[in-house]
């Protein structure tokens, strides 16, 4: 059913490579708790985003590339549709990737509420890979992407070496732990699972990709 009144319009936006044999019915089966959220009842039919000047769920079969621009309607109850769909990417990605999920609070209007008053806008990093490997690589290269733009304002790259090692080892070492631990079957601390951020730093631009 089409969520009215829902306190929150929901921006997933990311790319995830898929294995060569994967095929529609099985990325359809796999984002069934996107649309079926949405109200449709099937993937073509809840492909289409919320705005029109969004390209929505798409998935090119050359490049065998799934890419999302994609707005619903909905409520916090969406998040356990997020780490349904998660779940079932996991099965058909051929390498990690990141999915933003951006939650805009409907219900808050900048101009009319008072200064100190916060939206409950939030944001989510969630993370898809056929292994858990392949997902502590792409939270590693964010990571470091994010680190060094930081450090580069006030250090030259090439100081940053060190900075880099430390971030590595600390994947290292919680990779060792995840493998000791013999729980390859439960998903590490952050694994399909999310970053949270967007309280109190100003709303993020809707729509900026």
């Amino acid at each position: 059913m089409p969520h009215y009144n829902a306190p929150f319009e929901i921006h997933v936006h990311g790319q995830v490579l898929l294995r060569a044999d994967v095929t529609y019915e099985q990325l359809q089966d796999a984002l069934k708790p996107l649309w079926k959220y949405a109200g449709a009842r099937s993937l073509a039919d809840g492909a289409g985003s919320a705005y029109e000047e969004e390209p929505g769920i798409q998935f090119d079969t050359k490049e065998h590339l799934l890419q999302m621009c994609w707005s619903v309607s909905g409520d916090n109850d969406f998040r356990q549709s997020l780490d349904d769909m998660c779940m079932g990417i996991n099965e058909l990605a051929e390498q990690g990737a990141a999915i933003e999920v951006t939650f805009y609070d409907t219900e808050f209007d900048e101009e009319d509420e008072p200064e100190e008053a916060e939206s409950r806008d939030d944001f989510l990093m969630l993370f898809v890979g056929p292994t858990p490997a392949a997902i502590m690589q792409v939270q590693r290269d964010l990571l470091v992407q994010d680190v060094v733009n930081l450090m580069e304002r006030h250090f030259d790259g090439s100081e940053l070496g060190g900075v880099v090692q430390e971030i590595d080892k600390l994947f290292s070492q919680r990779f060792d732990a995840l493998v000791s631990s013999l729980e390859l079957g439960k998903p590490p601390r952050g694994l399909g699972g999310s970053g949270t951020g967007g309280h109190g730093g100003g709303r993020r631009p809707r729509h900026l990709h």
